[in-house]
């Protein structure tokens, strides 16, 4: 769902909002699935020796991310405010026109991108947590870089999404978070940002929908008693969300809003 438009039928609402970022759980949830089924390939992630053939700067992984946004810039991937790159710099132009509709973001949004700590967070923390590491490191260098390319533009976005939620909230209470903002005071900011009540339902909620799309499915009739086998631990993905996802989101929205009356 596109938020850029200043269409009367298409006003940024925190409704508006809401669903997208509900949607946006199944694609994280189905990318993370999708992404289990394979090991850590840690060759793919390492830098090459000095012995190596590849002729190639840092990792094969990140080659291969920088290779893809590149591709997917020039079709005009990064023209949308919901899209932010992982390798900003020197991206090719977009042969595809900007859209003419009216930006809902201030100017300030272009600047807040935490796809760096995003980055680093996946391959040192969540990847440990969620895949096996492959001991025979045997390839398949390609198909795990598309899944954890995938995941990771998901988790991006999801977490980028903090834009909108903060300018949404500015602008239906901008006499709380107009002098906060002045003050630069970040701890007030993010306590004025955090609804623990929301961020409950929503790890019970991604959690419901781990031991739902991730379900082992058989039509044996009488499986009905046996324990229920899953692709993804629920409770991990509960995790996912209270420890990096929400918290990075709300590092974004603090980081919107400090650059929004600059």
């Amino acid at each position: 769902m596109a938020l850029i438009s200043g269409d009367a039928n298409n006003k940024l609402s925190l409704d508006s909002i809401r669903d997208s970022l509900i949607r946006q759980e199944d694609t994280i949830i189905f990318n993370l699935i999708e992404r289990i089924k394979y090991p850590i390939n840690s060759t793919l992630y390492k830098e090459p020796s000095s012995s190596s053939s590849w002729n190639i700067s840092g990792s094969l992984f990140h080659y291969l991310f920088q290779e893809t946004e590149a591709l997917q810039s020039k079709v005009g991937r990064y023209l949308s405010p919901e899209e932010n790159p992982f390798f900003p710099d020197n991206l090719p132009a977009s042969i595809i026109p900007p859209s003419k509709c009216t930006p809902v973001l201030h100017p300030a949004a272009e600047s807040v991108n935490v796809n760096e700590k995003i980055l680093d967070v996946y391959i040192k923390q969540l990847l440990p947590l969620f895949c096996i590491t492959d001991q025979a490191d045997e390839g398949n260098f390609a198909t795990i870089a598309s899944c954890d390319i995938q995941l990771l533009q998901a988790l991006s976005r999801r977490i980028h999404y903090g834009k909108f939620v903060a300018e949404i909230k500015f602008r239906d209470c901008t006499d709380q978070y107009k002098p906060l903002i002045l003050a630069k005071d970040r701890d007030a900011l993010m306590k004025l940002l955090t609804f623990e009540a929301v961020e409950e339902m929503v790890k019970k909620r991604v959690a419901k929908k781990a031991l739902t799309f991730g379900q082992q499915v058989t039509l044996n009739i009488d499986d009905s008693s046996k324990e229920v086998k899953c692709k993804v631990d629920p409770s991990l993905v509960s995790r996912l969300y209270d420890e990096w996802i929400m918290p990075l989101t709300k590092l974004v929205e603090v980081q919107y809003l400090l650059r929004r009356l600059d």
